[in-house]
């Protein structure tokens, strides 16, 4: 009885052992492979990746387009004309901060093994229309564009977000990393925005608003 399960043992740690060496063979061959065709196990691809992988193509492409949008603002309140260094430090920053958006989110999708081809189009709620803004406004109509730009990028992050944790084929760390870095900093930007929109519209309700509208510029200034 005691040589059985010596010989049953024994046999078990073979299989054990001849099954660790298919495996590392089998990395071996393809990861050896110029193609990598065949086992996908060379890659960092996993989870719902491939499902996920083009919607957030999509919000990187969204998040570049706006961060050049307003840096074309910024330069506008910049100019000797308009001379408004307040608006150009509010959409510097987010301009800044779009640009820094879209390079976290770049980073994030190839440690994951996903790619980025900005030449690719896809169709998805996080995908911003690539009509360009008219630049040359007021400082209340680029605010209220402003606003309109952020409540644009939160609606592409909650697409994101909801499409990972609530479709076939489920991205739960894609939706944490989505929810811990965009969806709370995005909904303060829009009640920033949307204070700023509204209380200078209250300043501009007079016959003549230029000295209310160059208070308001010193206060961004200091923001």
């Amino acid at each position: 009885m005691k040589s059985f399960i010596a010989i049953a043992v024994l046999a078990a740690i073979c299989a054990v052992v001849k099954t660790e060496e298919v495996c590392h063979n089998n990395v071996v061959r393809a990861c050896a492979s110029s193609t990598l065709s065949g086992a996908n196990v060379c890659n960092a691809r996993m989870g719902g990746i491939d499902h996920i992988e083009p919607e957030v193509q999509a919000y990187v492409n969204s998040q570049l387009t706006k961060s050049y949008d307003y840096l074309l603002l910024a330069t506008y309140f910049n100019n000797y004309q308009k001379n408004r260094p307040g608006f150009q430090k509010l959409y510097q920053g987010l301009s800044d901060r779009s640009f820094d958006d879209t390079i976290a989110l770049i980073k994030k999708l190839t440690s994951r093994g996903g790619k980025v081809n900005f030449n690719t189009v896809h169709e998805s709620p996080a995908t911003v229309s690539k009509v360009r803004m008219q630049m040359e406004v007021d400082e209340l109509h680029s605010l209220a564009m402003a606003l309109d730009n952020e409540k644009t990028l939160s609606a592409g992050a909650m697409h994101v977000h909801t499409r990972a944790l609530h479709s076939t084929e489920r991205d739960p760390e894609i939706a944490h990393y989505i929810e811990e870095n965009f969806l709370t900093k995005q909904a303060e930007t829009v009640r920033k925005l949307s204070g700023y929109a509204n209380d200078l519209s209250k300043l501009m309700n007079v016959q003549d608003p230029s000295l209310a509208v160059y208070l308001f510029d010193e206060y961004l200034q200091k923001q």
